[in-house]
């Protein structure tokens, strides 16, 4: 396993990093490829496991809380997020001082741990000003209660607000960001990556493997594989991906994972590390043997004639996307 600073700050997290959004902990045999998945990441490298509080009504939290406290705090970094309800109350949601003050303790408490090493703003707060969110989170820092912030879906002209801010009240700096990133989602290329990249801001990415899209599981005129995200996710965000443009995408790239003996999970990974300020992509966990395979992804250096196949194919153009 690789390791990348976080951004121009001394933090290095794994490459390949695991999250906990798509964790199922509805049957014991669930719980128990989770457990094994998270251990096996830690065995193969990876140091950094992000989380959220709405994440499973705050059990993602616990279940990972607890898997974790076997090992050395120094020994691992863990995130987490606010944002979204936590309960019915009109205050129990949203970027407030009150409610980062309240969700930070009982994140902190869910996770078993003292301080969180990043914390992220999920969405941005229209109904709170960006100087209250900078604040709670600058003084949060003070406090001990986390060591670096950032947010997740927000935009260019909102982060840069909130640097705007930051260096008007000599706040505590912000570090890193949270946003979708991968082959066929590119939107941070535009802008995004350049504000971070004068700014010294790290940049971990949700979903580089675009829900499962990359993996080359999913294939044109066949059935959605049984267990698959596709027949299981409320959202349905993967159905909406399978479209007959983007599967024969994959098929034209995964003959170049074949070429080069890699799998589509490892191709596409390796191809979202190709960015420099990109710090970590975070994965999923379903299973241990993805999680071996997806760590592999580390440290893959792509020649600049893959590089340019792989462009030739996937023929992106900006655009603009809604975030949140």
């Amino acid at each position: 396993m690789k390791y990348r600073k976080l951004g121009k700050w001394g933090l290095k997290v794994s490459e390949i990093s695991v999250g906990s959004w798509m964790t199922r902990l509805t049957d014991k045999a669930q719980i128990d490829i989770a457990k094994e998945s998270i251990k096996t990441a830690f065995s193969e490298g990876v140091n950094f496991f992000d989380c959220a509080d709405a994440y499973s009504g705050g059990d993602a939290e616990r279940f990972l809380g607890e898997l974790l406290s076997d090992y050395n705090r120094s020994d691992y970094v863990i995130s987490s997020k606010v944002f979204f309800p936590t309960g019915k109350g009109v205050n129990d949601r949203g970027l407030s001082r009150k409610h980062i003050f309240e969700s930070i303790d009982k994140s902190l408490k869910n996770l078993k741990v003292d301080y969180l090493d990043m914390y992220f703003c999920h969405r941005y707060d229209t109904d709170t000003p960006v100087e209250e969110t900078m604040e709670a989170l600058s003084d949060l820092v003070k406090q001990g209660k986390i060591l670096y912030y950032g947010v997740s879906e927000w935009l260019p002209s909102q982060v840069m607000d909130a640097l705007r801010v930051i260096e008007k009240y000599n706040m505590r700096p912000l570090n890193v960001i949270q946003p979708q990133y991968n082959m066929v989602d590119r939107f941070i290329e535009d802008e995004m990556m350049s504000i971070c990249e004068q700014n010294g801001i790290g940049i971990v990415a949700f979903s580089p493997l675009s829900q499962g899209l990359l993996t080359g599981k999913y294939k044109k005129g066949m059935p959605l594989p049984d267990g698959s995200r596709a027949t299981h996710q409320g959202d349905k965000q993967i159905n909406k991906l399978l479209t007959e443009e983007n599967l024969d995408k994959v098929e034209k790239l995964s003959e170049i994972a074949k070429e080069l003996d890699l799998t589509m999970s490892q191709l596409a990974l390796a191809w979202a590390l190709r960015k420099q300020c990109m710090t970590s992509l975070i994965t999923g966990a379903s299973k241990p043997e993805q999680v071996i395979s997806n760590t592999k992804a580390s440290g893959i250096k792509l020649s600049d004639d893959v590089l340019s196949r792989i462009e030739e194919i996937l023929d992106y153009k900006p655009f603009v996307r809604k975030i949140g």
